[in-house]
């Protein structure tokens, strides 16, 4: 595969990437309440992985073309962004230097669900991934797809990582801020959650 088409696509990723989302509200949200954000930022990776998966199998451009496939997940993603920020508004995170017991895995899990059933980050891959393979490359189209995503979790590790690390290093010992960062957090999900179902019904 032309080490040029993954470095443009990974300048495109970047860019999507740094653009607040619900990756952005939930990675800080995570940031606030434990020791660690691996667990949230793990979960976020592996949700990518599943719709990268998802994409290379050719099922990513199947649910694309079915209204009710695309409803069903809009409608699935769109309800678990606003119960995710509901339950960070009406929980806002506390700053501790102490890790929350037996928060770990559920935040993995919630991480999944956070990326790997936002309608959106599908459609964009469905979109996005094709259009920097090659046909005619000795690789065959699903292995250029794998390798564009792995480019891209990569990524996204790296950046949440930062994000996560940063976010609990600047409010650490500041709960007043802690507590504001974590509804505005939970305000984000929650709107972004609410935009997906209008969308999909107002169109």
């Amino acid at each position: 595969m032309a080490t040029g088409s993954v470095l443009a696509f990974w300048a495109v990723a970047f860019l999507l990437i740094v653009m607040p989302g619900p990756d952005w509200a939930f990675t800080i949200g995570a940031g606030l309440t434990g020791r660690s954000v691996v667990p949230a930022v793990s979960g976020l990776v592996v949700g990518y992985a599943a719709v990268t998966a998802i994409v290379a199998a050719g099922v990513g451009a199947l649910v694309a073309g079915s209204a009710s496939a695309l409803t069903a997940l809009t409608l699935v993603g769109g309800a678990y962004l606003v119960w995710q920020g509901a339950a960070t508004l009406t929980h806002p995170a506390a700053a501790s230097t102490e890790p929350q017991a037996g928060t770990g895995w559920r935040t993995f899990l919630r991480g999944i669900g956070v990326s790997g059933l936002n309608p959106k980050g599908l459609l964009l891959f469905v979109a996005l991934l094709p259009q920097f393979t090659d046909p005619d490359d000795s690789w065959p189209i699903a292995s250029q797809i794998g390798v564009l995503g792995l480019t891209f979790m990569a990524t996204c590790a790296v950046w949440y990582l930062c994000l996560g690390v940063l976010t609990r290093t600047v409010l650490n010992g500041r709960p007043g801020k802690t507590r504001l960062i974590s509804r505005l957090s939970g305000t984000a999900m929650t709107a972004l959650g609410i935009y997906l179902l209008l969308d999909h019904f107002l169109t």
